[in-house]
């Protein structure tokens, strides 16, 4: 019974995770046609720049904003300057991003070394909470209650603002909103900028659970290209949905199936691309 309790917290806290990876990255697909393959190493890049926050600022949370913030302005960069000029470029596009992620690697390699760099925990969150008379991590508790406001927030945003309906328009049909005048250039900017911030935070407020390391652009990517294609590109809920779903499909079969575990992650991609191939909650037109 232990076993179950303590697999299933470990789900939600990876899916809650994964939600703050996946949900600017569906965004993004969604509104610019693109996978965006800088999102992992953006992940990574803000494990990094929080470690190094971190040693200025003692303050985790104060370091995932700040981190974000210094993101997204690297993401916004990268968007106005490299993407917006390969406008109409797929292939371009995607190619420049996995490029760019190379370098991020790189660049994250050559200024914090090779080594695993583990981000503390705060201290007032340290004590374990007891649940069902097993202990664990609080932190990871928070992990959860951090996604599920992030879900909300986000939702506000997307559903009661002028300019949530923009982006809804610009997923929806981009050249009907380009028609009626929705400023869908700029769009791709914010939109970009905020994907990029929720992987930069995302990545120091993973960092007390999974560390800063090479490597982990290219562990948490397949994942939130999995997330996309599961709970369909630009859904927030299906982005939500898809994450707890990979969550519990990553830890159960890593925990009981380690040598199969890959598959068993990959399979529910493979029959939602068969049998519904705009997701569970894809909202992109026929």
């Amino acid at each position: 019974m232990q076993f179950w309790i303590i697999q299933t917290l470990n789900s939600l806290a990876l899916g809650g995770l994964l939600f703050l990876l996946s949900a600017g990255f569906s965004l993004i697909f969604g509104l610019m046609r693109i996978a965006n393959l800088t999102h992992g190493a953006l992940f990574m890049l803000g494990a990094y720049v929080g470690v190094t926050i971190l040693r200025v600022v003692p303050d985790l949370w104060l370091a995932a904003l700040l981190g974000g913030l210094l993101v997204a302005a690297f993401g916004g960069l990268l968007e106005r300057f490299i993407l917006r000029a390969l406008a109409g470029n797929a292939l371009g596009q995607v190619l420049v991003t996995l490029g760019v992620a190379f370098i991020i690697a790189d660049f994250c390699l050559i200024v914090w070394g090779g080594d695993p760099i583990p981000v503390p925990t705060p201290e007032y969150l340290r004590r374990p909470l007891i649940v069902a008379g097993v202990a664990f991590p609080t932190y990871r508790l928070v992990v959860i209650g951090i996604a599920i406001v992030t879900a909300i927030v986000l939702h506000l945003l997307m559903e009661r603002t002028r300019l949530g309906a923009m982006i809804r328009a610009g997923v929806d049909d981009m050249q009907m909103a380009r028609a009626v005048g929705i400023p869908v250039s700029r769009l791709f900017t914010i939109v970009f900028c905020l994907g990029s911030a929720l992987a930069g935070a995302g990545g120091i407020i993973g960092g007390p659970i999974l560390s800063a390391y090479p490597g982990l652009d290219f562990e948490m990517l397949p994942l939130a290209l999995i997330i996309v294609i599961l709970g369909g590109v630009g859904s927030l809920v299906g982005a939500f949905v898809g994450s707890f779903i990979i969550g519990f499909i990553y830890t159960f079969g890593s925990a009981l199936l380690p040598d199969l575990a890959y598959v068993i992650l990959f399979l529910p991609m493979i029959f939602v691309i068969a049998f519904r191939p705009r997701g569970l909650f894809g909202r992109l037109g026929t």
